[in-house]
This record gives C-alpha cells, structure tokens and sequence, in this order.
C-alpha cells in the first residue's frame, strides 16, 4: 500500500506532467480567485496544487515532500490514531488554508492566478520541525538546524510578501507553515510539550 506522502506525491507528478503537455488541464485547475468567485469553482482551492509551473518548480516541492513527508507520517503513526487521515488532512487543509489570503487579496484581479504545492509542502516541513526541532535541513547545501531554518524562513516569506517583487507567492508559503504548526493544537497537543523538551535539549 502506497502511504499519503508517496501517494500525493505520485498524483502531483502525474498532473503536472499533463498539464506541461495539454495548457487546458493548467488552465482549468490553476487557482484562479477572480474566476472562481464568479464562476463558482471553488474545487481550484485544491487543484492548483497538483499541478507545476515548470519542471524544476515541480521537482523541488516533489523532493521536499518525500524527503520530510515520509519522516512526518512516520512521526504520526507513532503518535496519532489514523495517521494516513491526519497527513491527508495535514496536505489538503494546508492547500486550502494557504489560498486563503489569495481569495481575499485577488479576488477583483483577472490578472492574477496561482499554482503549486509549496503551502502544503511548507506544512509537512513545518509540522517535522516540531517533531524534531534539530533535524538538520540544507540551506543551498548547507546544513541549517530545522528550528532556525524555520524562523528565517517565515521572517524571509514575510518580508518577500510585502515587497512583492516577484512571481513566487511568499503568501502561500507562509500560511502553510503556519498550518503546520497549528495543526496539531486540535489533535495532538501534547506534541507542543514534546517539542519545548527537545528544544532545550539540542543534539545534531
């Protein structure tokens, strides 16, 4: 049986490779905030992320997922009932969470559309860096502690996302690690204690 990550991913790569191939499968499941308000396609808050601005768009958050999302569903099934259903949940309420902040910025702008995993991807990676604070993550072939690549990470979304300078959207990564943080406060909110206690005691 194939487990949620190895499964979302498969999906992701199979779509994006489709959309690459035919530009309507892209058009029609982009996230389009101006669109779907008035066309009533909401099913877009979910689709966008299946599917890939370019190749290395893809490969990157497809990488990512693998490399934290196996350890994060391990993390679960140890320390949740049903951990394919929280992953899933984890995935699917981080795409939409993410997207909110487009819906209301966007909502008037034709001009503007969205695509990509990175918000849901952000959250696995943010809900690892809770299980394991110092988990060491590669910053341009650096190793960086989670904990720290963590804070710079969501001071660089944020500052990124007020200039608004280019076509990534910090927004979407930003929410989505915050996602990833707060997701276990409904579920499992002992791994809050478990988290201080690694945090004052670092290993690498």
């Amino acid at each position: 049986m194939i487990n949620p990550p190895n499964l979302l991913a498969i999906v992701s790569v199979g779509l994006s490779i489709l959309a690459f191939q035919n530009p309507n499968i892209n058009k029609n499941l982009i996230l389009y905030p101006y669109i779907m308000k008035r066309e009533n396609q909401w099913y877009r808050l979910v689709t966008h992320a299946f599917i890939h601005g370019d190749l290395m768009h893809l490969l990157f958050n497809m990488i990512a997922l693998w490399s934290f999302g196996n350890f994060v569903y391990n993390s679960l099934n140890m320390t949740m009932p049903l951990p394919e259903s929280h992953f899933y949940g984890l995935y699917l309420g981080a795409i939409i969470f993410s997207s909110i902040s487009d819906i209301i910025k966007h909502h008037n702008n034709p001009h503007y559309a969205s695509l990509g995993a990175s918000g849901a991807v952000s959250a696995v990676v943010f809900l690892a860096i809770l299980f394991d604070p110092w988990t060491m993550i590669l910053i341009l072939f650096i190793p960086c502690p989670g904990i720290i690549f963590g804070v710079i990470y969501l001071i660089y979304c944020n500052y990124m996302s007020r200039k608004n300078n280019d076509r990534i959207n910090h927004d979407a990564h930003f929410y989505g690690a915050v996602f990833g943080l707060i997701y276990p406060l409904f579920f499992a909110p002992e791994i809050y204690s478990k988290f201080i206690d690694l945090l004052l005691h670092p290993h690498f």
